[in-house]
């Protein structure tokens, strides 16, 4: 084959490298090992590797005289506009998945989370295709992967390879629900050439890693290390190979750099789940989505000394064939702060196991609430003057970041509350519980002892109900009611005296369960102190801080995170910051009503799909166009409302709460990843795939309606779980709970199809594109304000853009 033809040039947005005659890498057949360098290179030395400015800077262009990987963008398909399932024509037998990421079997944060529960779906669609490629970490690997043979010839040949130049290479199983193939790579074994590495990073791209951030130093490992991996795997295919690899991260992103650098024959994705500087500037009480056009981004991120990372995660964005990321909000941070538009929002997913009967995920909720309550008795004994049967629990949970996380939002609006409940002298107690992992040096001796004290008043309690039972027994069985005086001797009533007397408390419930080491400069606490909420008996709101993760072994709250969140009634997450927010993701499939804001992605997300959202138990704060001051009052507003509902409106909320699971399946989130495969394998392998969107109608994707009853008070219904007394019902319509679930199963419509072409054949991905009735927008897309349905568009209109959701929407009046 000859390679005359092929003159590339190319411009890294770091860096400009003019490469000459320089072909694919597959056809010269050399392997890409730790000495690779790029021949008849010219490169830049500069004094500083300052990034160009953002007015200088381009996206990374391939100009060809024979394009192999064109880079030419198509448009945007933004976020939620309901891509249908793909057809079964579209061949990926000879396509290879590689998805890397630093959290492959490796636990660190959310991305864990996201690659393991797509995981299942995703081998589903590609089998013994995919390969997951993560760092080797022996701890983990002893709980979560079984080692074995690689399964994939050329693979076992690359993994051999690899391993005789000097590198160590594992290959097994993850064992997670889909059983995926992981690549695990020992990134500390070849630590002797990290030097070389870097300066192979300096010369070629220059980017400089400086020695002592060790977290830097091993994403220039891990990357120099896949890219490798990636390029051995195609010189040992016998035929020009279609490898697509997906980076998540920074921490991962060099790899992809690396692969655009060398010319590999790799289709790739870069998926970023929270921009670097992004999370810097949040922490630093900056007001960030106000100012994002006009950050200096460069002088940023050299202010918080992560320039190099900085650096690292705007190559992989520019260098990617397809850049994605997890919500709106992220897209339009994104577009400013990597100075790249996503080409598609891939919002992230959990499996969703449902229920046969509506009522199983409420006699859970009932079981798990009612452990909650025992420790609520023992937490507060001696102080426990509130009904528990009329106790609202609350919690906000996540990493401890007291402004990010919205902990400072939660608490001022708390003690507002609390002024509400009083001034209103209501029945209702709120407990509050803040699970946020921080320094500790053990369990409050206080908070134990009142475990202790409720165990003890259990047993005392059974010991006398035992001989109380013994003793009706007896008189029953020789014919004679039984003498009450005579039921409980001298020793019995000894015996709950003294059961009594142990409760007798001198002092307040503790509100922090353990001790803390920064006892005096915690924010939390600090924060309680100036509120002044101590948990006395006539405040209404109670708070209970457990920094520490749950855990079923906690001698103290010995549940899990699942089992905890089941038993709530309201989920706090008033984040400034959370690129999607998976705690108010997880309360929705377990049917638990959240309070997000309009600055997560989950916010954005649920938006734009239900009309109004706070009727299914999905409260969305505005923290983007009100001040601090606002948001407390909303969200004071939020919670008062949730505090006057009875019982039975809870229980209806739930309901609708959890019929929203669907919404957050990978089995419909998911087509968005596929999307961005194939828009990557169309890009980078044009002959072999064509990515072809088409023009939608105005009324994309799908949106859930107001529902029937609003607000979540349906008033009248027949008679359901719980029964209700016609006295209660008096003035209210009926509500017919599998009637509005129905309807709501009926809301979902069918998307917009896309096409794409599989050598040579051009192919629908729609199985119902030519079914107007499952189209049509005035059957499916309902909006709360019109009073009649609005007819079809005459003109389709294009994709959505990130900056404007979609708003053109049908209507009917509910």
């Amino acid at each position: 084959m000859t390679t005359s033809n092929h003159i590339w040039t190319k411009e890294i947005f770091t860096n400009q490298l003019l490469i000459s005659n320089t072909p694919p890498y597959w056809r010269q057949g050399y392997c890409c090992g730790p000495h690779f360098f790029i021949k008849d290179a010219v490169k830049r030395h500069d004094a500083s590797f300052i990034v160009e400015r953002a007015t200088q800077t381009r996206d990374l262009r391939l100009d060809t005289v024979t394009a192999t990987m064109p880079l030419t963008r198509s448009l945007s398909v933004t976020s939620l506009s309901g891509l249908d399932e793909w057809d079964e024509e579209f061949d990926l037998e000879d396509a290879v998945l590689f998805e890397i990421a630093w959290e492959v079997a490796n636990k660190v944060g959310g991305i864990y989370t996201v690659i393991q529960t797509k995981a299942r779906l995703t081998c589903e669609e590609w089998g013994e295709n995919y390969f997951l490629v993560g760092p080797y970490m022996e701890s983990n690997v002893r709980t979560q992967v079984e080692l074995i043979e690689p399964t994939n010839g050329v693979l076992r040949r690359t993994i051999d390879k690899m391993n005789a130049s000097g590198c160590r290479v594992y290959f097994g199983r993850w064992l997670i629900e889909g059983s995926p193939y992981v690549v695990l790579i020992d990134v500390g074994f070849t630590a002797w050439s990290l030097e070389r590495w870097k300066s192979e990073l300096w010369e070629n791209c220059s980017i400089g890693v400086p020695w002592f951030d060790r977290e830097a130093n091993d994403a220039v490992l891990f990357g120099f290390l896949t890219a490798w991996l990636l390029g051995e795997f195609a010189a040992q295919c016998d035929k020009p190979p279609h490898i697509l690899a997906h980076f998540h991260e920074w921490l991962a992103g060099l790899g992809l750099v690396l692969c655009r650098e060398r010319q590999l024959p790799v289709a790739t994705i870069f998926t970023t789940h929270a921009t670097l500087l992004g999370r810097y500037l949040c922490a630093g009480n900056v007001d960030f989505y106000n100012n994002l056009s006009q950050f200096n981004v460069d002088k940023e991120a050299g202010d918080r000394q992560i320039y190099h990372r900085y650096c690292l995660e705007r190559a992989a964005v520019h260098c990617a064939h397809v850049f994605t990321t997890v919500s709106q909000i992220t897209a339009i941070e994104a577009e400013h702060l990597l100075r790249r538009k996503p080409d598609i929002v891939t919002p992230n997913g959990l499996n969703v196991k449902k229920f046969s009967a509506m009522h199983e995920f409420q006699n859970l909720h009932a079981q798990s609430k009612a452990r909650i309550q025992e420790f609520i008795r023992g937490h507060f004994y001696g102080h426990l003057d509130f009904n528990l049967d009329k106790c609202l629990f609350l919690f906000i949970a996540g990493r401890y970041e007291f402004s990010n996380k919205g902990a400072d939002v939660f608490l001022e609006a708390l003690a507002r509350l609390n002024y509400l409940l009083r001034l209103n002298h209501s029945e209702v107690t709120v407990v509050a519980f803040f699970i946020m992992p921080a320094r500790t040096n053990n369990f409050n001796v206080e908070t134990l002892k009142g475990q202790a004290v409720r165990k003890q008043l259990w047993d005392t309690a059974h010991a006398v109900k035992e001989k109380f039972g013994k003793k009706l027994y007896e008189s029953l069985l020789v014919g004679q009611l039984p003498d009450v005086s005579k039921m409980l001797d001298k020793e019995d009533f000894t015996m709950m005296k003294r059961a009594i007397f142990s409760t007798q408390r001198h002092s307040q419930p503790p509100v922090c369960t353990h001790n803390m080491l920064d006892d005096s400069s915690d924010p939390i606490l600090n924060c309680i102190r100036r509120i002044g909420l101590f948990n006395s008996s006539v405040d209404r709101v109670k708070v209970i801080f457990h920094p520490e993760f749950l855990s079923s072994t906690s001698p103290l709250l010995p549940m899990d995170y699942e089992e905890f969140v089941r038993g709530c009634h309201l989920g706090i997450f008033p984040s400034y910051y959370e690129p999607w927010g998976y705690t108010p993701a997880e309360c929705t499939v377990m049917g638990i009503p959240s309070v997000s804001t309009n600055l997560s992605g989950f916010g954005c997300f649920m938006e734009e799909h239900i009309a109004d959202p706070s009727a299914y138990g999905i409260y969305i704060l505005d923290r983007r166009f009100r001040s601090i001051d606002d948001s407390c009052n909303q969200l004071t507003s939020f919670l008062f409302q949730f505090c006057q509902q009875t019982r039975r409106q809870r229980i209806i909320q739930r309901n609708r709460t959890e019929r929203l699971s669907d919404l957050l399946d990978w089995r419909y989130l998911g087509r968005y990843y596929i999307s961005a495969r194939h828009m990557a394998l169309a890009k980078a392998f044009p002959d072999t795939f064509c990515y072809e969107p088409q023009e939608s109608s105005s009324t994309q994707g799908f949106r859930y309606p107001r529902p029937a009853s609003v607000p979540p008070s349906p008033a009248l219904s027949r008679h359901s779980s719980p029964h209700h007394s016609e006295a209660e019902d008096e003035d209210e319509e009926r509500y017919d709970e599998d009637l509005e679930a129905e309807k709501d199963r009926k809301n979902i419509r069918q998307p917009f199809s896309l096409l794409f072409r599989n050598k040579g054949t051009l192919v629908s991905a729609s199985s119902n594109g030519n079914d107007s009735s499952a189209l049509s927008p005035t059957s499916s897309v309902l909006s709360p304000t019109s009073s009649a349905p609005s007819p079809p568009s005459s003109t389709p209109s294009p994709p959505s853009s990130i900056t404007s959701p979609q708003s053109s929407m049908s209507t009917e009046k509910n």
